[in-house]
């Protein structure tokens, strides 16, 4: 990997740990349009581009996640009662998820990407609140619920974020302690994503130094500068208010979508 290359993802992986602890979003929404960029230049397949950026975006998040719930739960933010319930569809729905994916081509991917992410940032601007008597669903819809985040978040290579706040918050958990418990759901979601992709892609052809679709150059350059800054990040989620909170959110991902969709329609 050239030096160019190495210096762009150092700064991404910086950025993209602050915002990881920041918004609890795993970074994904962050690492794949940036990588798409770097292996596109490193030679990577046209077709194949888009599910090794997301592969090893995915994989990237079991280091910033750990990284970044340390600090949210030592604030005692992390709902761990909801990550039990979520957890064992997220399993499942993540590992079917790559499987689905690695069988798309790289611009429908690219288009599911950006379609999933300006949902996402629609709902958090909606000023609609959610009635005061909605709660989280029983075991049964919270099994599905995970099931949906694991299958969407290993779509598009991403923490889960973007499906898990907008629902936790619509069920009337406060924005603060969603993102602290998606940052907590990010672990389940990425090491059963890095599985399904490592074994979707074992027979790929790809450049050297891929493991599946996950590219480990990129991978520890990334994470080692990534799991520095996300406590950073979630420090200052605890000090922004509400409305502010959900706002960076939202257009974080308009941005990143809409360069999603410029990249699939070019």
């Amino acid at each position: 990997m050239e030096i160019a290359s190495i210096a762009l993802l150092l700064a991404v992986g910086a950025l993209v740990g602050f915002v990881a602890g920041l918004l609890g979003i795993g970074g994904g929404m962050l690492m794949v349009p940036f990588m798409t960029m770097v292996l596109g230049s490193q030679g990577f397949p046209a077709d194949q581009v888009v599910k090794v950026a997301i592969a090893t975006s995915l994989t990237t998040i079991l280091f910033t996640s750990l990284s970044s719930v340390r600090a949210h739960h030592a604030r005692g933010a992390v709902r761990w009662d909801v990550v039990r319930l979520l957890v064992p569809g997220i399993l499942a729905g993540s590992l079917a998820g790559a499987q689905v994916a690695s069988r798309m081509n790289g611009r429908a991917l690219a288009l599911a990407f950006a379609a999933f992410v300006g949902v996402s940032a629609v709902r958090m601007l909606r000023t609609q609140q959610p009635k005061p008597a909605r709660q989280l669903p029983g075991a049964g819809g919270m099994l599905g619920a995970g099931a949906g985040i694991g299958v969407l978040s290993a779509l598009v290579g991403a923490g889960g974020a973007f499906i898990s706040v907008p629902f936790m918050t619509r069920c009337n958990v406060k924005i603060h302690n969603a993102v602290a418990t998606s940052a907590a759901l990010g672990f389940p979601i990425a090491l059963a994503g890095t599985v399904g992709y490592v074994m979707a892609g074992w027979e790929a052809t790809l450049p050297k130094y891929t493991l599946g679709f996950v590219y480990l150059p990129a991978l520890l350059t990334i994470s080692a500068a990534s799991v520095l800054t996300a406590p950073l990040g979630a420090r200052a989620a605890h000090a922004l208010p509400t409305d502010k909170l959900k706002r960076i959110f939202a257009l974080m991902l308009f941005a990143l979508g809409g360069y999603m969709l410029y990249k699939a329609l070019a």
